[in-house]
Order: structure tokens, then sequence, then C-alpha cells
């Protein structure tokens, strides 16, 4: 049995979709794998993985207690490069104009909240740096580092990698929920490491949003990357 804790939200009653999606990748185990959420992730409530040996992998499930499906992954593969780093400059750049500060549909998200504070939330604040492109310094809190190494553990670098995404497609123009994502942690980033992220929007189709995100250490290290499949919602749903 698993559940996921309430402050691991994304809108305020469901779970953070990246940090869901790293769950059930960290249960996976490949280096790409894609995760699938079927239903907005329920919090604090008893939840059941179920594996099942597939010819190309291992494909898990996480369901509630009556049997719904949550979401899915299997190993994955990416279809785009990795968006480059972000210089120093567009780091600050996008920091200082994060969009989230004047208009965000889900301010207490764990990942890019402006409700959360430092060590309660990432905190991590893309803002525009041309066009179809946001970007932003970050320094991870002590907070989310493991005892020892401080390293962040799979879930919640897949939460770092997931809502560049939603600001590259732009949260303030229309809602959006994650879909589905396909991710590889290159090396886990660690407490209080400076680092730069960048998301970039693909294209968008009708109610679908194809963005790719990657998060560099301030020297320009890949540590980790994503393509992410957003869905645009409407707003009131998700309240």
């Amino acid at each position: 049995m698993v559940t996921i804790p309430a402050r691991f939200n994304g809108p305020d009653h469901s779970g953070n979709g990246g940090y869901v999606a790293g769950m059930l990748a960290a249960e996976v185990g490949s280096d790409v794998v894609t995760s699938t959420l079927r239903v907005p992730p329920p919090l604090d409530v008893p939840l059941s993985w179920e594996h099942d040996a597939h010819h190309d992998g291992e494909v898990v499930r996480l369901l509630t207690a009556g049997g719904a499906l949550v979401g899915e992954a299997a190993p994955g593969a990416f279809t785009r490069d990795a968006p480059a780093a972000p210089t120093s400059a567009e780091a600050a750049a996008g920091l200082a104009a994060y969009r989230g500060h004047d208009e965000h549909p889900f301010d207490r998200c764990f990942t890019c909240g402006t409700a959360r504070g430092a060590g309660d939330g990432l905190r991590l604040f893309t803002g525009p740096v041309g066009d179809d492109r946001v970007a932003a310094s970050w320094t991870p809190d002590a907070a989310f580092g493991a005892p020892g190494d401080g390293r962040l553990d799979v879930p919640t670098t897949w939460a770092a990698l997931d809502c560049p995404g939603g600001w590259a497609a732009d949260f303030t123009r229309q809602t959006m929920v994650l879909g589905r994502m396909t991710a590889q942690v290159v090396r886990a980033p660690r407490a209080g490491e400076p680092l730069v992220s960048v998301g970039v929007l693909h294209e968008r189709d009708g109610r679908k949003f194809r963005t790719d995100t990657a998060l560099h250490t301030a020297d320009g290290e890949l540590l980790g990357r994503a393509e992410q499949v957003w869905i645009q919602v409407e707003h009131d749903a998700f309240r």
C-alpha cells in the first residue's frame, strides 16, 4: 500500500502530476520511463501497486482501493533532443519574469506554487525568456535532500521537471494538468546545488500541449530531462 501525502499536491485536492509520475517511474526502475496519469491522483488515501511483466519491460499501475486506475508507467523513449541549458542571464531574467506571481491557477502547487514557503514547496519559478520558452535559476532547499548525500529522490526530481513545461505552454492562458511524462534522471540533484531549469513548448494540438523540460547545473551539466503532454481542463473542475 502507498499514499500520496497531501503536501505533494498540484491542484489543491489532487497529486502533483510530476511527483506522482515519478512515484510510478521509481517502481519501474528503468533509465527512461513514460508515466501516464488517468485520473486526478487522490491525496492521503490508500493506493496499491500492480506489477505486470511485459515483453518491453515491466508495466506498473497505481490503483485506488476500488480498483480504479490512477496511472501507469513502463520503460519509455524520447522523440526530441533535450532543451539546451539557459544562460545565467536567461535564468535570472526568467526567474524575475515569473507569471505565477500575478496569476496562478494552482498557487499551492508543490513545484511552482507561490503560496508554498521555502522547504514546504520547491518554489521553482520559470518565466518567459523568448517565444514558447521559460527558464529560471533554482536551488533545492535542504528540506528535500536525503540524509547523508543530500540527493533529491526520484519523485521530487520528476516534480522539478514537471511545471516548467506547463509554464512554457502558459498556465495564464489556459488551465492544464499533466497527462503524460517521459523522463530521465541522469544524475540526482543535491539540496543546496545551484541549478537552472528550462521549459519549451513544442506544439499545440487542440486541448493537448507537447512540451520539453530539462534541469542543468549552473555549469551546464544535464541532470534530468522530460517530454510531456499537458491537457487543457476546466479550472472549476480542479478547485
